[in-house]
């Protein structure tokens, strides 16, 4: 894994918007209208070609696909091609569809979240009923070769590849598990099954990054909000598990990265960072990605004053935002990189997003705010070696 040796690297926490008529995929799978996708696999291509040379224009060092590939992300439409033993069911009274959607934070802004309706809520639940295991060899094999033969055609100069996959203990909040005994035997069928596309990212030559929004989101998803002792042991055993499944993949070829979910609310039940960040510490990364630009957690860069980023780990600050549609000023966010420099060394920070820009800001906005990032980086790399950095 590079390291900001004599510049400030950057890079993005994964998902990007492709073209229009490409995005207008998800959005058709996701509303459940039928879509031909072997037919749409050239076009598919051709949108991570531009994405890739989108990036590489806006001065981003460290690239990945995407996520174009993923349609319907985070649904059985997505993920039963990859694991076995899911199914559906219509909801009963009271159930949600998913996690997310019942939280301590919907409960108290529950006008808001009834006005501001973005997506209908789907009438079914994706349940787990039968053994999990991992059957999703020939599809991760056709998005290495995808984003591979891209990167070809693309022919831009990067400094590193990636590419993302959820932890077994975000896949969880997706998935209910109707089959197993125990949530924790469920937990580790997940890092079981899924740690062959773990596997395959890393000896497909690119660097993977793990997403876990998990860790510290899941606090909101528990009504009544629990402890902090209680949450904390909660989370351990996600980590645990996490870690069964990487303990085969070397620590300097995984990122991992964490937030507190990508949708544009208030935020007022956020777990602060302070009370997990030995956890995110405790897994097996060589580097981690965290949120910290957002007027929710910016604040939160003083832990840092006070935990020490262990010896030979990458610390991966979000210095723009996915929460607002203002671009932020290169200036700020040169700040915001020097000020984590300062805290953790110079060589062990990489400019980061603070999560994904698909879908969460328009298209046009995102790239600009990528532009800003790495102008950002620029001027951070002057005032942190004294000189323009040697590419």
């Amino acid at each position: 894994m590079k390291r900001s040796t004599n510049r400030v690297l950057t890079t993005h926490a994964g998902r990007l918007d492709g073209p229009p008529d490409v995005m207008q995929l998800t959005n058709d799978i996701m509303a459940g209208r039928t879509v031909d996708l072997p037919a749409l696999q050239p076009r598919l291509r051709t949108g991570i070609v531009d994405v890739i040379r989108r990036q590489a224009d806006a001065g981003i060092d460290i690239i990945s696909d995407g996520e174009l590939g993923k349609f319907g992300f985070g649904s059985k439409a997505y993920y039963a091609r990859r694991l076995s033993g899911l199914s559906t069911r219509r909801l009963n009274p009271g159930e949600s569809a998913f996690m997310a959607l019942e939280t301590n934070e919907r409960i108290e802004f529950a006008d808001f979240y009834r006005d501001l309706q973005f997506v209908p809520a789907p009438p079914e639940r994706t349940i787990c009923n039968a053994p999990i295991s991992y059957i999703g060899q020939e599809e991760v094999e056709k998005d290495l070769e995808f984003f591979r033969s891209a990167l070809a055609e693309a022919n831009v100069k990067v400094e590193e590849t990636f590419m993302c996959v959820l932890a077994p203990g975000w896949l969880e909040h997706f998935f209910y598990n109707e089959y197993y005994s125990t949530d924790e035997e469920y937990l580790f069928a997940l890092a079981d099954a899924i740690k062959h596309e773990y596997q395959a990212i890393v000896n497909g030559g690119f660097i993977l990054q793990i997403d876990d929004p998990a860790l510290p989101d899941t606090y909101d998803m528990i009504v009544p909000a629990p402890s902090i002792e209680e949450y904390r042991k909660f989370a351990a055993v996600r980590v645990e598990a996490l870690n069964h499944a990487l303990k085969n993949i070397p620590e300097d070829r995984v990122r991992y990265h964490i937030c507190w979910g990508s949708w544009h609310g208030p935020h007022t039940h956020d777990l602060p960072l302070k009370h997990v960040v030995d956890l995110l510490l405790k897994v097996k990364a060589g580097a981690y990605s965290v949120e910290a630009a957002n007027p929710r957690h910016e604040h939160e860069w003083k832990v840092w004053r006070d935990v020490k980023l262990p010896e030979g780990k990458i610390l991966i600050p979000g210095v723009v935002s996915h929460a607002s549609n203002v671009v932020e000023h290169p200036e700020l966010v040169a700040d915001r990189i020097v000020q984590y420099a300062n805290l953790v060394g110079r060589v062990n920070v990489i400019a980061d997003t603070d999560c994904g820009m698909g879908v969460r800001v328009h298209a046009q906005i995102a790239w600009a705010k990528l532009k800003a990032l790495s102008a950002g980086a620029a001027l951070a790399t002057k005032q942190l070696w004294g000189r323009a950095g040697v590419a």
